[in-house]
C-alpha cells in the first residue's frame, strides 16, 4: 500500500542534517522528494567521509556515510540557483509541490526571487519550511551556527556532563548533532500539520524553525522546574536529580545502568542483591528519603554491584522487573536480539553497486508501512526523470542546461 504521504511531493533545497532529516521522515512516509544540490560539489555531506560506503568489491565510493545517514528515499538533481534559470527552474518545481524545505540564512531566497512571498503567488497551497538557527527574527537572526553552539547557548551542555567536584566535571555535548535531528523531528512534525490544514482549506502556510527554539524546548521539565523553584538546574552526570538509585553502577565485567523508580522496585532490587534490610532502613525506603540521603546510599549499591557480573545483574533484575541495562557500543546494539528482531538495520541496493546500509525508520504504521524505496542518490541522478518527465523539459534543454553549467 502506498504510504500516507505518497500523494505529497516536496521541493527539498536544504543540506548537512536538520533539514534533510525532515525531508527523509516525509520520503519514509511515501512523500516523493527532489533534492536539489549544486553542480559538481553536492550537499555538503557527501565529502564527509571516511568512511565511506563500500561497492560490490568492497572498495571506497565517493558516497560518505554521513551522507547515506539522511539522505534515502530521495531524488537528487543538480541545479545551480544563483543562476537566473536556475532561479526560474525552482520556480517551476516549486508549482509542482506541496512542500518546500530550506535551510539557507535568513533573506537569501527571498533576494534571489524565491521566497515564501513570492512561490506562494503561483503555488497559493505551498507549505514553505526555513530551517535556520536562530530564526527569521530577532537580534540573531543573520548569525550563523552549528548544532555544538545550540547545545551550549540552549542550556543543554549545562546539565550535560560530571557533576561538580567529581573527576571530569565540566559541560559536556551529546555525542550527536542532537539539535539538528531534533529540530528535522519538529520540522516534519509541523510540515504534516501543515499538510492537514491544506487538506481541509486548501491554503498552505510558512514554517519558521529554529534551531535554538528546539534545543530551548528540549529541556522540557528541567526549565518548567527551573521556573517553579528559580533554582537553575545542575549538572548531574549519569545520576537523576529526582530519582535514587538511577545512574551507572560498575559490575566485575563492565558497567550496567540501573533505574530504580518506585519503592517496590526497590525493595525487589535489594532482595536480588542480598540486602533487604536496606529497604527497611528509614533513611532509603522512600523515594524521597533516598533522595536525601543519596550520597550514603549510593557508596553501598556500588560495592555491591561489583560482586557480580553485568549479565549475571541483568539476568536477575530483568527477571525482577527491575530496570536495567547495558551500555552497548555501537556493534553490540546490532548484535542485540530485540534491535536484530525489529530490524533496525536495513540494506538497500545502490547505484554504484552493493548495498547502502541505514538505520530503519522507527515509525512503525500498520497499514503504510515505510518503505525503503531508493537508496541516498547519486549527485543529479535523477536529473533527466524530474526535467523532461515532470517539467517536460528536452534533451536539446538539458544539454544547453548543463552547458551553461546550471545544472
Amino acid at each position: 500500500m502506498a504510504g500516507p504521504l505518497s500523494h505529497i511531493r516536496v521541493l527539498d533545497l536544504s543540506r548537512v542534517l536538520a533539514g534533510p532529516w525532515a525531508s527523509q521522515n516525509l520520503a519514509d512516509l511515501g512523500a516523493e522528494v527532489i533534492k536539489v544540490e549544486r553542480p559538481g560539489a553536492g550537499d555538503d555531506t557527501r565529502g564527509w567521509g571516511p568512511p565511506w560506503l563500500k561497492d560490490a568489491a568492497g572498495k571506497d565510493t565517493k558516497e560518505s556515510a554521513y551522507y547515506l545517514s539522511v539522505n534515502r528515499n530521495k531524488k537528487s538533481v543538480t541545479l545551480d540557483i544563483s543562476k537566473p534559470e536556475g532561479r526560474q527552474i525552482v520556480c517551476q518545481l516549486a508549482e509542482k509541490c506541496q512542500v518546500l524545505i530550506e535551510n539557507y540564512k535568513v533573506g537569501t531566497l527571498a533576494r534571489y526571487g524565491l521566497g515564501y512571498e513570492e512561490l506562494k503567488r503561483a503555488n497559493p497551497g505551498l507549505i514553505y519550511c526555513s530551517v535556520t538557527g536562530f530564526g527569521q527574527d530577532g537580534p540573531y537572526a543573520p548569525r550563523p551556527g552549528y548544532d555544538f553552539i545550540f547545545q551550549g547557548m540552549g542550556g543543554l551542555m549545562s546539565i550535560t556532563g560530571e557533576r561538580d567536584g567529581q573527576p571530569g566535571a565540566g559541560p559536556q555535548k551529546v555525542g550527536i548533532a542532537i539539535t539538528d535531528v531534533l529540530t528535522g523531528m519538529y520540522a516534519s512534525l509541523a510540515i504534516c500539520g501543515a499538510l492537514t490544514h491544506r487538506e481541509r482549506t486548501g491554503q498552505g502556510q510558512y514554517i519558521d524553525c529554529a534551531l535554538l527554539d528546539t534545543m530551548v524546548a528540549f529541556n522540557a521539565n528541567q526549565i518548567v522546574s527551573y521556573f517553579c523553584s528559580g533554582r537553575v538546574p545542575i549538572r548531574w552526570g549519569n545520576a537523576h536529580p529526582q530519582v535514587v538509585p538511577y545512574e551507572v553502577f560498575a559490575t566485575s565485567d563492565g558497567h550496567l545502568i540501573l533505574a530504580v523508580g518506585n519503592d517496590g522496585q526497590f525493595q525487589r532490587f535489594c532482595e536480588i542483591a542480598g540486602c533487604a534490610k536496606l529497604a527497611e532502613e528509614a533513611r532509603f525506603k522512600t523515594m524521597s528519603q533516598r533522595i536525601v540521603h543519596r550520597a550514603e546510599l549510593i557508596p553501598l549499591i556500588a560495592e555491591i554491584m561489583r560482586t557480580r557480573t553485568r549479565h549475571e545483574w541483568i539476568e536477575a533484575l530483568e527477571a525482577a522487573t527491575v530496570p536495567c541495562g547495558p551500555i552497548n557500543n555501537m556493534k553490540e546494539v546490532f548484535e542485540d536480539p530485540q534491535v536484530r528482531h525489529r530490524g533496525l538495520r536495513v540494506n538497500i541496493p545502490h547505484p554504484l553497486g552493493g548495498n547502502a546500509p541505514v538505520v530503519a525508520s522507527p515509525m512503525r504504521l500498520s497499514g503504510t508501512p515505510v518503505e525503503y524505496r531508493l537508496a541516498p542518490p547519486l549527485l543529479g541522478q535523477h536529473n533527466r526523470e524530474v526535467y523532461v518527465d515532470l517539467l517536460g523539459k528536452t534533451d536539446a534543454d538539458l544539454s544547453r542546461l548543463k552547458a551553461a553549467e546550471v545544472i
